[in-house]
Order: structure tokens, then C-alpha cells, then sequence
């Protein structure tokens, strides 16, 4: 692929490639939460693995947390709000309202690659990761979106937490709502057209048995196109064809 993950997200967004997300729309309230978290609490959340002698120093566990956090607070505020939709539609919703796509859009709007940036320890051992790199990575900025949730949930409860999380994620569940694609389908018939097929990789997953979450790759013409996550192979694989198709229409 040409352009990085993060380029490719702002422009999604119609965000500039460097400099500023702050509190961006929809996502302020949440953004304020972050604002004022501890100071230990949220350097943790902006923790990368390689930056810490162990791995539960890292945002990894909060990340697991906030994943749940995010879940619940979408789910419930789609069981109130659509009464009329059955278990399916909703976990259809669900899924892509909280996919790993739709998690990096917000944190683009909450600023999270700049708190990212300030945190970096810098390259003093030979070892860290530098932020700019582990940014030009998919998995990081959805990742640390999550782990500012869990951090959140653990100062300021579900409450507080959920009503912030709903408030950032609506306009992400209003445009899943409206455009509800069959992303995987719609990969196939443009790949039909050229003559071509693709396929789908399971290349990872994470979370105990219960909360699994994976992430899929698609794979056209003996290349990966795009990658997705989501707490099924299915959704997982829905993400996945819709950044290909984005990547493909460029």
C-alpha cells in the first residue's frame, strides 16, 4: 500500500495528514475525560510494549478493558434506541460501529496520534519504537483509543464513561445505520468484474475465548489489499473488505 494507515484514516475524515486533531466534534466530551486523567493512568494508556521493561506496563491491558467498555456502552445505547431491529441487525451495527476501522476515525478526532507523539521516550537503548513508526501501523491507534476508554472507565466509572463513549461513537452509529454494506460482497463483485477473486486470512486474534477479537487480511492479485478487525471472523472480515475497497478506489 502506498499511503500509511494514519494518512489513509484522516483522509477518510477529511483530516489533514500532520498536526492537529484536538477536540474535534462529537468526541469532545470524551476528549475532555482524557484531558483529565491522572497523570500515571494516562501515560500507561499512551504506553507501547516496547517502551516498558513488561508488558502489563503497556496499554495492552487497558486496551482489553476499554474493548469492553466500548462494546457495552454501543450495545446498550443500540438496545434503547432501535427497538424495532432484531438481534442480527443489531450485532451487525454493532460490529462496524466498533470495529477497528471506526475506532481509529475516532481516535483521529480525540487527537490520539499527538498525545501519542508527546509520549514517545524516544530512541535511548536501541530497542523503542519510535511513535511515528508504531503510528504507520494499523493495530496502534484503534488500540490506544481503547486503552483511553478503559483508563477512563477506571477513573471515572461506567457511567461518566459510557455517556462520553456513546457521544463520540454516535455519528460513527448513525453512518453505519445509514449505509449498511455488505462490504464483502460488494469486493467480490468488483474483483468478478476484473476477472479476479480474493480471499481472507485470519492473521491474528487476541482476547480470552469468550472476547475474542480478530483480525483478518484480505488478500487480491497475491497481495494483502486490506486488514480488519472485529469480535468475529465475519465482522472481522466485513472491516477488512471495506479498507480494501477504499485502497483499491484510490
Amino acid at each position: 500500500m502506498t499511503l500509511s494507515w494514519l494518512r489513509r484514516a484522516r483522509e477518510r475524515n477529511g483530516q489533514p495528514d500532520a498536526g492537529a486533531a484536538g477536540r474535534v466534534g462529537e468526541a469532545g466530551s470524551l476528549r475532555d475525560l482524557i484531558d483529565g486523567l491522572p497523570e500515571d493512568l494516562r501515560g500507561t494508556a499512551l504506553t507501547h510494549s516496547s517502551w516498558t521493561e513488561t508488558r502489563t506496563g503497556s496499554y495492552e491491558r487497558l486496551a482489553l478493558l476499554g474493548d469492553s467498555v466500548l462494546g457495552l456502552s454501543v450495545a446498550d445505547e443500540l438496545y434503547r434506541t432501535l427497538p424495532d431491529l432484531n438481534a442480527g441487525s443489531l450485532t451487525k451495527i454493532l460490529n462496524q460501529t466498533v470495529s477497528g476501522t471506526s475506532c481509529a476515525a475516532v481516535g483521529l478526532e480525540l487527537g490520539i496520534p499527538d498525545l501519542l507523539l508527546e509520549a514517545d521516550p524516544g530512541v535511548t537503548d536501541g530497542k523503542h519504537t519510535p511513535a511515528r513508526l508504531l503510528l504507520e501501523g494499523e493495530r496502534p491507534l484503534p488500540e490506544i483509543t481503547e486503552a483511553m476508554i478503559g483508563a477512563c472507565y477506571l477513573h471515572y466509572g461506567f457511567e461518566t464513561t459510557s455517556s462520553a463513549v456513546v457521544e463520540a461513537f454516535a455519528p460513527r452509529i448513525e453512518t453505519v445505520q445509514e449505509n449498511q454494506s455488505d462490504f464483502k460482497s460488494a469486493l467480490q463483485e468488483f474483483a468478478a468484474k476484473r476477472g479476479e477473486s480474493v480471499s481472507y486470512d485470519v492473521v491474528g486474534a487476541r482476547g480470552p475465548a469468550h472476547q475474542r477479537t480478530y483480525e483478518v487480511a484480505v488478500i487480491y492479485r497475491g497481495e494483502e489489499v486490506g486488514r480488519g478487525e472485529g469480535r468475529s471472523k465475519k465482522a472481522a472480515g466485513q472491516a477488512a473488505a471495506e479498507v480494501a475497497l477504499e485502497h483499491l478506489s484510490e
